[in-house]
């Protein structure tokens, strides 16, 4: 859509596929913040976003004032917070912006952007946000992105448990688990996300659109979000529990649907 785009991936060979669309190689992260306006990072868990920022050739070695960094992996608030105290402290411009949705509506451009931190640098992101997604929030100060997000995928989370669970229980009972699918598609509960990850599970396709290791660490980090505001999680901390089974079961690399066979073992 019209950017000049850097890439750089802690698995080298990840970048190829964007070399051969035209996009620049970087060879550090540093290097890429070094030629970039703005740098995008989206990483698979909190250590991992701070290692990108803080460790050997990092990011913090090539924010100069005025470089925006902008944070998109699913984190805790505390992370967001540590992250953007020391990209701002360099005089960087600093905004969080999980997203909503699997690997296809990424593939598709149709994301859900929630963002928060720098209002400027969302105003400044909104020609790439609109390559990634189909639209963006808004939420005000850092971390709220990744509170919002972690509740989103709390819910998420935990409705891919019970669902598995109905398709298990139905064929524990006897009953057709293709019936029970088509009738849960007749009601108000359809949804492209249940017919989805029904049919995969039927068809034995666990390929990963959402990896099932990182909705888990997104469940953990949620129930430790409710711990700190003395809220209680028991939908989730059942949900996180079947999911660690799932990950016993070497299941961390498959779909979250693959939380299915937890309940078949």
């Amino acid at each position: 859509m019209g950017h000049v785009v850097t890439v750089w991936n802690r698995t080298a060979e990840k970048c190829d596929l964007f070399i051969q669309e035209g996009a620049r190689l970087g060879r550090t992260p540093a290097e890429v913040v070094s030629m970039c306006d703005i740098t995008f990072s989206c990483v698979s868990d909190p250590k991992a976003a701070r290692d990108l920022v803080m460790g050997p050739s990092g990011v913090l070695q090539g924010i100069r004032p005025g470089k925006c960094y902008v944070e998109m992996s699913t984190v805790d608030p505390e992370t967001i917070t540590e992250l953007s105290q020391v990209i701002t402290s360099r005089g960087g411009r600093f905004l969080e912006a999980p997203v909503a949705g699997s690997q296809q509506l990424s593939n598709e451009g149709m994301l859900v952007i929630v963002a928060a931190g720098d209002r400027t640098v969302y105003e400044d992101c909104s020609s790439c946000f609109m390559a990634m997604g189909k639209t963006s929030f808004f939420l005000g100060e850092a971390g709220n992105a990744a509170r919002m997000m972690l509740i989103l995928n709390m819910v998420q989370g935990s409705f891919m448990a019970t669902i598995a669970e109905g398709l298990t229980l139905a064929q524990a009972t006897g009953q057709s688990q293709q019936t029970f699918l088509d009738i849960l598609c007749q009601g108000q509960m359809a949804s492209t996300f249940v017919d989805q990850k029904c049919q995969n599970i039927l068809q034995g396709n666990f390929k990963p659109d959402y990896y099932l290791k990182h909705i888990q660490k997104d469940l953990r980090l949620a129930i430790s979000m409710g711990d700190n505001a003395n809220h209680p999680t028991p939908m989730a901390a059942a949900a996180n529990e079947v999911y660690k089974r799932a990950k016993a079961l070497d299941q961390s690399d498959n779909d979250i649907s693959a939380v299915y066979r937890a309940y078949i073992h």
